[in-house]
């Protein structure tokens, strides 16, 4: 895969797409690891003596409409933060053949939400490629991993008229995801939660035979899950609310998924093991978050949104905890791990 490393970007003008969609209320941003992710990307290219860099994102889903609840602005705002030494500039997505006029002085720049206008989840040529002229874009540098399974203008569209790069958050994506599904290390443990058992199962499948275990609990195993394979152990005792519903597994369970934990070398985590919007029953995700991010000899992957945002959470009050990948990618990264091709990634090697 074609990265920012192969090429010289001294004096170029760099489009770059990052993932900015992250949660805002009230016009402040809840949760910046995603703006965080981009930085690496972003420094690099600065580093190098780009010219200018431009940043395209999406923000929610807008329906291809302008909408203030889905506005980027507040993004800039941490960006401000992170990025104290630049003059950061925002900008509405260009019209038909306009020229974007932004001064030689503002060196990082973000336009609007893409998602504001149709063409984008149409995958227009005419719509992203305007964007590029509008800029006078010279490289595409793809940094936004959790859209590139969607065939969008901003990841697959493009390839027709700009020569693409993976940024160094894709590549690290793709680095890390690649080693647990072809040569991860022995024992291999898969955790597997939630609350939809048709977009587990597949996970399940795919790993029954490299996986030494595979715990399942959530919602699915809540639920009635079963199996007599082997390698897979199931739920068995549940915390219980007021009404009698299992809303998270038990301590024999979380035990037992205790001691697969610390015995494992690959861990692939993906879904919550309870509801764990409620921190009376966040118990055995809390466990199980710090066990793995304590488990420094271990190559370690969470994802899936709702279990990334809860270890990205619990990363803020215990920094000591590390992790080889918390996957920015949600249905990217399990659409990678079931081994489907990705336009946002194939437009890359193109």
């Amino acid at each position: 895969m074609k990265t920012i490393k192969d090429i010289d970007v001294k004096n170029k003008t760099v489009l770059v797409r990052v993932d900015y969609n992250v949660p805002v209320k009230n016009g402040k941003v809840e949760n910046d690891l995603r703006i965080r992710a981009s930085l690496p990307t972003i420094n690099y290219l600065l580093e190098h003596g780009v010219k200018r860099i431009i940043l395209i994102s999406h923000l929610g889903r807008p329906e291809g409409k302008i909408s203030p609840d889905f506005i980027l602005y507040p993004t800039v705002k941490v960006l401000k933060k992170l990025l104290p030494n630049q003059t950061i500039g925002f900008y509405d997505l260009p019209r038909k053949d306009e020229h974007i006029p932004i001064p030689e002085y503002v060196k990082v720049a973000l336009l609007e939400n893409l998602r504001f206008d149709p063409r984008e989840e149409k995958n227009d040529p005419e719509f992203i490629t305007n964007i590029a002229k509008s800029v006078d874009a010279d490289i595409y540098v793809q940094d936004g991993f959790a859209v590139v399974h969607r065939a969008h203008a901003s990841t697959d569209a493009i390839k027709n008229y700009l020569p693409i790069y993976a940024g160094l958050l894709v590549e690290n994506e793709v680095k890390n995801l690649t080693t647990i599904t072809k040569n991860p290390a022995s024992p291999v443990l898969l955790i597997i939660g939630g609350a939809k058992v048709d977009d587990k199962q597949p996970l399940i499948d795919k790993f029954l035979k490299q996986a030494d275990h595979i715990f399942v609990g959530g919602k699915i195993a809540a639920d009635g899950y079963k199996s007599t394979h082997k390698k897979i152990v199931v739920a068995s005792d549940f915390d219980t609310n007021e009404k009698g519903e299992k809303l998270d597994i038990g301590p024999v369970s979380t035990g037992e998924l205790a001691n697969l934990i610390t015995d494992a070398k690959t861990i692939i985590w993906n879904g919550l093991l309870g509801y764990a919007e409620d921190p009376t029953y966040a118990t055995a995700s809390t466990i199980a978050a710090e066990l793995i991010g304590e488990h420094q000899s271990a190559d370690t992957i969470i994802c899936g949104g709702d279990t990334t945002g809860f270890v990205e959470n619990l990363m803020k009050d215990h920094p000591s905890l590390r992790y080889s990948l918390v996957s920015t990618g949600g249905g990217a990264s399990l659409e990678f791990l079931l081994g489907k091709k990705l336009p946002g990634l194939e437009a890359i090697k193109k």
